[in-house]
């Protein structure tokens, strides 16, 4: 195992070695105890592990005894029963599998002098416990008060298949294995697939090689003990036990939504056997800690979506009105960088980019070109693509999301050695061959270089980012459709509609409406446009529009409505005040332009009407264009009502 994301050659060797061992069908039993295949319709048996060969061929009648009625068994599937057999007492187990009956006798274990923690109680405890790491630990140390074993481990697993001792519970002159991960090839895959149907296992004796089956018909197939709680052991995984100082061991499987996510395992130095309904117990154990645990991960990763999805609505809450959304993220670039955990970041909309903490020193553009657009992540980028290592030279890790039709999201982040912590040494001097389990499994460190932090969780996180800043350009695109619906695009002023919305809007919402719509034209600005031509009257417009912005309240609509007519609708100022207001904004029209083409003077006529006799917006701008023409009439510049 090269490290806890990349499996190298002689890792996947052992892993395609694994898949060629005939565990489900070894052909053999473990040794202590007593297996026998039945015929459901003549109850005869057909096969039988070979300490039991005087009972092959002969139906199971003839091992009636005046304590047990062995035909009841048969329906049990997997209950133990107490039986007797040459007057030893024995639990019974059966189920079936190709259309045979297996019987499985296990002598019965006396469990005096061990320790007899109720399950119930155990599980009751282990309700009580909060947080993951503590329910792992814990649950080990409950299976280990109650099995009496050297040492219990609780193991989870990772996407690629490797796994972690994440709880433990041990002798205090055992070497402890908190915290240190193995290889995939420890628990191969159809090793995992058994234990999704078969809930424990256990192996009494790593130096029992186990007693072999034998068949009354040799056409008879070879029998499937992937149900059998006696099912031999590879002598593969027999010497990678005793290589760890195990005599013998008992696994209860974690399972969630059909996958194996973790194991229980009970260690012990000498042979040891863990009664029948002990273990049936525990692994009733397992599946209440299984569902703790998954509950307990629902609600720490709903707690960090409920933090993430908080920060980013402060994130993006100014994007939808900002006048620039690049600006506006680029702004927050510190809340960004760690809201996404990363060390750099160029953010590219509509074409335009920007960068944000540490990024690498190579032309913008041109990487930009080189990584695309296409979502992908990779922590170690020399290695997935050696293409782009030369242009983020000092970062490994790179994660590309898209921001919609728009724009693109870059992260990046640096080099980071970590140091892995290894069940045994992972290297080729730690194994007689390639193929051979680990000679010994104190704790490896690892040092792993060349890689970044690995993005984990953090991928689908910024995917979810670029999809709500996408949204949120969207919105803002639509916001600047809407405004552009109301604004007039030379001066920037609103127009014609947006100033019969205010009106209108405040006609309807009080009795007697107040307020004093002005109305300003232009005096002679055509001769402007023939003379000086077209571009200087528009510097002209933009300059009066920019002087009457001045001169009115931030509660003052200042709109143009067509040429050269500008109409101000000023809410809640009296008629009194409107004579001043009037000659105020004609008094700042008449002041000097400064053109390209040298200095500009025109005037302005106005007029003003107040809105509360006025039936709609149309009747208040009608009038006060009428008031406006008789200004013009009484020699212009001037004011008229």
């Amino acid at each position: 195992m090269a490290d806890d994301g990349r499996v190298d050659s002689a890792e996947l060797r052992r892993l395609e070695e694994c898949v060629r061992e005939p565990i489900r069908t070894p052909g053999r039993i473990q040794s202590h105890g007593i297996l026998l295949a039945v015929d459901p319709a003549t109850f005869e048996i057909v096969v039988a592990s070979e300490n039991a060969r005087e009972w092959l061929g002969r139906p199971i009648s003839e091992l009636q005894s005046p304590t047990i009625e062995w035909s009841a068994t048969a329906g049990l599937q997997g209950d133990p029963v107490r039986v007797e057999l040459s007057g030893a007492p024995y639990d019974a187990i059966t189920h079936m599998v190709g259309g045979r009956i297996v019987l499985e006798l296990e002598p019965a274990v006396a469990i005096a002098g061990q320790p007899t923690y109720s399950v119930v109680e155990a599980i009751r405890r282990l309700g009580l416990v909060a947080e993951l790491d503590d329910l792992r630990r814990e649950t080990a140390a409950e299976v280990k008060r109650m099995t009496g074993f050297d040492r219990v481990m609780v193991y989870r697993f990772f996407e690629d298949g490797h796994g972690e001792v994440a709880g433990e519970a041990a002798e205090t002159d055992m070497e402890p294995y908190q915290g240190l991960r193995f290889p995939a090839s420890d628990i191969p895959q159809q090793a995992r697939a058994l234990y999704l149907t078969k809930l424990s296992r256990a192996i009494v004796s790593t130096d029992d090689l186990g007693t072999p089956l034998v068949a009354l018909d040799a056409a008879e197939p070879p029998l499937d003990l992937s149900q059998a709680e006696l099912r031999a052991v590879s002598p593969h995984h027999l010497e990678f036990m005793r290589n760890m100082g195990q005599a013998s061991t008992v696994s209860f499987s974690l399972i969630h939504d059909g996958r194996l996510v973790g194991m229980i395992t009970c260690a012990h130095r000498t042979p040891k056997r863990m009664p029948v309904l002990l273990r049936r117990a525990i692994e009733v154990l397992a599946a209440q800690m299984t569902l703790q645990l998954v509950a307990l991960e629902s609600i720490a990763a709903l707690r960090h979506d409920l933090s993430l999805q908080g920060r980013r609505g402060v994130l993006l809450s100014a994007l939808p009105s900002a006048a620039d959304p690049l600006l506006a993220l680029v702004a927050q670039g510190g809340q960004l960088l760690e809201l996404v955990g990363a060390d750099g970041a160029i953010v590219s909309i509509d074409g335009v980019s920007r960068s944000i903490g540490r990024v690498p020193h190579t032309d913008r553009s041109q990487l930009l070109d080189s990584i695309g657009i296409e979502a992908f992540q990779t922590d170690e980028v020399a290695r997935t693509h050696p293409g782009l290592a030369g242009l983020i030279a000092g970062f490994a890790g790179l994660l590309v999301a898209s921001l919609g039709p728009r724009g693109v999201l870059v992260l990046f982040r640096v080099e980071a050695t970590q140091v892995i912590r290894w069940l045994g040494d992972q290297s080729a001097d730690n194994r007689d061959t390639p193929l051979s389990p680990r000679r010994s499994f104190s704790e490896w460190k690892e040092s792993v270089s060349g890689r970044s932090l690995a993005w984990g969780e953090t991928a689908r996180e910024v995917r979810e980012l670029g999809r709500e800043i996408a949204g949120a350009l969207e919105r803002h695109g639509e916001a600047q459709l809407a405004q552009l619906a109301l604004i007039d695009y030379l001066t920037g002023l609103h127009n014609r509609r947006s100033l019969e919305g205010r009106i209108e809007a405040a006609l309807a919402t009080a009795p007697v409406p107040g307020g004093i719509v002005l109305f300003l034209d232009l005096d002679g600005f055509k001769q402007i446009n023939d003379r000086l031509g077209h571009e200087t009257g528009d510097a002209v417009l933009r300059t009066v529009a920019d002087r009457l912005t001045g001169a009115c309240r931030s509660t003052d609509l200042v709109s143009r409505l067509a040429g050269d007519e500008f109409v101000v609708f000023s809410p809640g100022t009296v008629d009194a005040d409107g004579d001043a207001l009037a000659g105020r904004l004609v008094d700042l029209v008449n002041l000097p332009i400064e053109t390209d083409r040298g200095i500009v003077q025109v005037s302005g006529s106005c007029g003003f009407v107040e809105i509360a006799t006025r039936s709609s917006a149309k009747d208040v701008i009608d009038a006060a264009d009428a008031a406006m023409y008789r200004a013009k009439r009484g020699g212009r510049n001037r004011v008229s009502r």
